[in-house]
């Protein structure tokens, strides 16, 4: 039997600025670049936004961001909007502190493995995505991982887990079908020496359209073959639109038969 794979799908926060302006331009606009499918954020903060994104747009979000394990969280809101909106899965954004030991890891798998039933009783999958700092401290990642209920997902951010010094085709590779989805980014990599600029090793607005940038896209791309790829910026110096439409281009041309 053949596997269907999903579309080309892109994190709204990419756009979250001109979401501000006029959501239903947006909509039309991700659709006239070709994607089919997008990535809703922080659900419990802009319910009535995606709800519109999502009526004008037609497009489907298999996916969602939101924040579970904030202080302010109402992850019981975030499950409910979810089923409410068709997400399937959704996913704990960022987690900042934790990972600089192993111990601290689990404790973060631990934390999100106590919401899986909740997820589950409204027909929801819990995720989680990586920035940088996860792989900053050897062996962090990779203790979460298994500490990690294996109903819960990951969906890899390919560029900052990068940045953060991972072999990312091998990384993928090794975790198999637990990636539900991949963030396709590209920019350039620090130097291991480089000095962090308030914490971040790379200015988010030198990040640039896949294929561009010191990213192996097409190797990471290729170890991940099913999982869903999520088009995303999250800074970008030149027009956003043209950004992302250079990514979709890149993703298309790499894998527009598969």
């Amino acid at each position: 039997m053949t596997m269907t794979n999903p579309p080309v799908s892109v994190q709204l926060y990419t756009v979250r600025d001109a979401l501000e302006e006029d959501i239903d331009s947006v909509a039309r606009r991700l659709v006239e670049i070709g994607f089919g499918a997008v990535e809703p954020f922080r659900l419990t903060t802009f319910p009535e936004r995606f709800d519109r994104f999502l009526a004008v747009s037609g497009l489907p979000a298999p996916t969602a961001h939101e924040k579970f394990l904030a202080d302010d969280a109402e992850p019981l809101r975030g499950f409910e909007l979810a089923a409410r909106l068709g997400i399937g899965t959704v996913i704990e954004s960022s987690v900042r502190f934790g990972w600089e030991t192993a111990a601290g890891a689990r404790e973060i798998a631990e934390r999100i493995n106590a919401l899986v039933p909740l997820a589950a009783d409204h027909g929801v999958t819990l995720g989680y995505h990586n920035h940088w700092w996860e792989f900053e401290n050897v062996g962090s990642y990779e203790a979460f991982v298994d500490a990690l209920d294996p109903s819960a997902v990951l969906e890899v951010d390919t560029y900052w887990a990068a940045v953060g010094g991972a072999d990312v085709p091998a990384l993928l590779a090794g975790l198999g079908d637990r990636v539900r989805a991949l963030h396709i980014k590209d920019g350039p990599l620090p130097r291991p020496a480089e000095a962090h600029v308030d914490g971040v090793p790379v200015a988010a607005d030198r990040q640039v359209p896949a294929g561009e940038g010191a990213v192996e896209v097409a190797a990471v791309l290729a170890a991940a073959p099913h999982a869903l790829r999520v088009v995303e910026f999250d800074g970008y110096a030149g027009d956003i639109f043209d950004g992302i439409a250079a990514s979709f281009a890149y993703l298309d041309s790499v894998e527009g038969g598969r």
